[in-house]
């Protein structure tokens, strides 16, 4: 028999707020992270940044703020959170043997953008701890360092799929007995000129209507323009059920599949096949059937070719319940968190299930006819939920799939 693994603690740090609670209440209300960066280098472009607020340095050292690029300072802030929520702290033995897995998709590009002006346009050497502060891996050591977390430290990096499959693959070991608990989830940070101006020359970015920035972002709807960066953190604390139960921790839900499938066809186009495949796997991996699922966090990053294919997907893996399953993409309000969107959207899906409430797809005025599933146009929608699915699809065809069960 599996061990039944739960998620005890969670940390949030994005552009809908600092919390958990935050989150849900701006999710609750429809509110939108979204703004306008009219004084980008690049021009007018749209991002959801997660700001460097006295509420996310509030537990690092002046040295500390200097040394850790915005990348790591999210993580550390989420860690507290998650930690503290899930009372690992007075579990020195626990906090001892933890793993530390998170998902990346670009590491450090703040360090990597501010190295790259000192050379080229002020003629100085970047800055000597560049390499340290801008590593893919350097916030879950630092994650290690701060917290004596000597179990294993992995950071995965598999673009938009990266914190999905951290998860994942804690969730797995946890499972099989490999370690007793995880601090596991993503942090991006990435709304920088460089990533700015790349990803606008992939024409994927949403085009700027400087009357409405907040609706930006329209995932699933025929007027949609493209998708908009978000940056931030979430981080999760997992372990076994019963011992979660037998020290009264908290247990926010229980993880219970975990699916992953390559697409094998391009690097960038998603393939719908690929992506069912994936959906269909973490269900076999729960033991559940598409019924089961009672809400779907899609991927739906406001591309026109993402969310067609994604609907495809959907009605692939799910059949006739698609037809009546309740879909929603949150990106609308947070905005693509590329490596950390599968961290943030498990949260969102513990909102959905503790709250019994299935988030809207904002700024859904009219749905292209070739997206045409319930996608919980504008207005959140009570329900009872017991099953939660989340998607992450990346670039290079990978997608990952998490089932989160609610607390019972």
């Amino acid at each position: 028999m599996r061990t039944r693994v739960a998620v005890t603690g969670c940390g949030v740090v994005c552009a809908l707020g600092d919390s958990l609670c935050e989150l849900g209440n701006a999710l609750r209300t429809g509110q939108s992270g979204v703004r306008l960066l009219s004084s980008d280098p690049c021009g007018p472009q749209y991002a959801a940044a997660c700001p460097l607020t006295s509420c996310v340095d509030a537990a690092l050292s002046a040295t500390e703020r200097a040394l850790f690029d915005p990348v790591t300072r999210y993580a550390m802030r989420a860690a507290y959170q998650a930690l503290d929520q899930s009372r690992l702290h007075a579990e020195p033995e626990l906090m001892r043997a933890a793993a530390v897995y998170i998902g990346t998709a670009l590491g450090g590009m703040y360090s990597v953008e501010e190295a790259y002006r000192d050379i080229w346009y002020h003629g100085a050497p970047p800055k000597p701890l560049s390499i340290v502060c801008a590593m893919h891996n350097a916030p879950a050591a630092h994650l290690s360092i701060r917290f004596g977390l000597k179990g294993p430290n992995a950071t995965f990096s598999v673009a938009c799929a990266s914190s999905a499959i951290a998860i994942g693959e804690a969730f797995r070991a946890i499972r099989s007995g490999r370690f007793p608990c995880a601090l596991a989830g993503g942090t991006e940070a990435c709304v920088t000129a460089g990533m700015l101006k790349a990803w606008q020359a992939m024409r994927v970015l949403a085009l700027v209507d400087r009357n409405s920035p907040e609706n930006a972002c329209r995932p699933f709807s025929a007027d949609r323009t493209g998708m908009v960066l978000g940056e931030g953190a979430a981080l999760f604390v997992l372990e076994p059920l019963e011992a979660a139960v037998q020290r009264g921790a908290p247990v926010l839900c229980e993880l219970v599949g975990f699916g992953v499938s390559t697409d094998a066809s391009h690097i960038c186009i998603p393939a719908a096949e690929g992506q069912a495949a994936a959906m269909i796997s973490a269900l076999a991996d729960a033991g559940l059937t598409a019924r089961d699922i009672d809400y779907l966090n899609a991927h739906g990053t406001a591309t026109r070719t993402g969310d067609i294919s994604e609907t495809r997907a959907i009605r692939q893996a799910f059949g006739a319940h698609a037809e009546t399953l309740a879909i929603s993409s949150t990106k609308s309000v947070h905005g693509h968190l590329l490596g950390a969107a599968g961290a943030l959207e498990l949260a969102v899906c513990i909102v959905a299930l503790s709250e019994g409430l299935i988030p809207a797809t904002m700024h859904l005025r009219e749905p292209d006819p070739e997206c045409d599933l319930d996608f919980v146009p504008n207005v959140p929608r009570p329900a009872q939920l017991r099953h939660a699915m989340t998607n992450s699809f990346a670039f290079g065809g990978s997608n990952a799939v998490l089932i989160a069960r609610r607390a019972e």
